[in-house]
């Protein structure tokens, strides 16, 4: 997506997320077959639950839909960028955290 900027397989807290967008507070989760199995679906379900709770916005696709309809993957990510399908792009900044030093 033009003007954003999204770290693959980028570690938060204790776990790791499959894209995130830190302009945004953004992650993108790519979930196979497997997450659908009762245990795997629990552990991402807390897993989402925490996320949000420490400020970031989750979003979900499952392999296949990427497979089958990949426009309507990056639709959905542009509207989560920038509010809505007719917005423009615009360079999207993240503050770092800075570690001070003493």
């Amino acid at each position: 997506m033009d003007g954003s900027h999204f770290r693959r397989q980028a570690p938060i807290g204790p776990y790791v997320v499959d894209f995130f967008c830190p302009a945004k507070r953004l992650i993108i989760e790519l979930d196979g077959g497997h997450h659908n199995d009762d245990d795997t679906a629990k552990r991402d379900l807390e897993r989402q639950r925490w996320l949000e709770n420490e400020g970031y916005r989750v979003i979900r696709f499952w392999n296949s839909e990427l497979a089958a309809d990949l426009t309507a993957v990056l639709e959905r990510i542009y509207v989560e960028l920038y509010g809505s399908r007719e917005a423009e792009t615009m360079h999207l900044e993240h503050r770092r955290k800075r570690k001070t030093s003493t």
